[in-house]
């Protein structure tokens, strides 16, 4: 598939995920309606909330981002190298502006790219990431991130992040409710109250497994496309097969202010490897996609 079909699939994405993320909230306001007694008061107060949220994260969702992993703008001549480096694969691949460049104090190895579109767009580093990976390698990450820029896997990417804390947001509300309100109908003996206690028990369940899923569907090919554009861009595989080993042999890839809404930004997954996160994995796996590297 080439860059142009690859940038409408996204825009498609959008406007799946946009439908979605309607459905969902009109869906959750039909059971918050339940609580309530009235379906029509539930649905248009988790519209309001929705729109609201949708808006806000829209035109400062990225920000949000970058204020809540304690990224600060790079500057020169501290960080000249890492500015001029963002701004010479921009214009190496075609994007209307250069990329704003922030820097995260942290140990671990990792760097994403967020923004609605690529006239809004960030990249953001750790300072461990700039201090572990030499000018080659460095250039191949910042590559792949434009890569995400370029395609607009920056703009579904961040409508995912949205729509799993609007879930959260939304079913913490309705769980609430439920709870109030159980324990007002369970004295006027009302088999209601405990129906909806029972419900709002399943959606508060359910509520981090939809999260995960929402997330699940950015797909893994978009890592691997990321990195054949970014290997393009570059012309030089190997400088970003060799960060991606440096990545993996992280001892403490752990980045602090990550969490799980965010961690599909990462080029690599933010938190510790074990064996239950493999079921909810937003990345493939770092071998492949160095095998995949090393064999263009």
């Amino acid at each position: 598939m080439g860059i142009y079909e690859e940038i409408a699939s996204n825009q498609r994405r959008t406007f799946l995920l946009i439908f979605f993320f309607f459905g969902l909230v009109i869906s959750l306001g039909l059971v918050l309606g339940l609580a309530y007694g009235n379906s029509y008061f539930g649905i248009g107060l988790a519209v309001v909330i929705g729109i609201l949220y949708f808006l806000f994260s829209w035109y400062g969702g990225a920000n949000a981002i970058l204020t809540m992993m304690h990224a600060k703008e790079a500057t020169k001549p501290e960080y000249a190298h890492l500015i001029n480096t963002v701004e010479g694969l921009a214009i190496a691949a075609g994007l209307p502006k250069p990329p704003k460049v922030y820097v995260i104090e942290d140990s671990a190895l990792n760097a994403f790219a967020t923004g609605r579109d690529p006239q809004h767009a960030s990249v953001t580093v750790t300072t461990g990431l700039l201090k572990k990976l030499n000018r080659l390698e460095l250039e191949g990450v910042i590559a792949h991130e434009m890569s995400h820029i370029k395609n607009y896997d920056i703009r579904v990417m961040m409508l995912a992040a949205v729509m799993v804390g609007l879930t959260v947001l939304l079913s913490d509300f309705i769980l609430r409710s439920f709870w109030m309100g159980a324990h007002g109908r369970r004295r006027e003996g009302n088999q209601l109250g405990l129906l909806l206690m029972v419900v709002g028990i399943v959606l508060a369940i359910l509520a981090p497994l939809i999260g995960e899923l929402i997330k699940l569907s950015i797909s893994r090919k978009r890592e691997f496309l990321a990195d054949a554009d970014g290997a393009l861009l570059t012309r030089y595989p190997k400088g970003l097969a060799d960060a991606l080993r440096k990545i993996k042999g992280d001892p403490d890839p752990l980045v602090d202010y990550a969490n799980k809404a965010t961690a599909h930004l990462f080029i690599s997954s933010p938190f510790r490897k074990g064996s239950l996160t493999k079921i909810f994995n937003t990345h493939p796996p770092i071998d492949d996609r160095i095998k995949k590297l090393e064999q263009m």
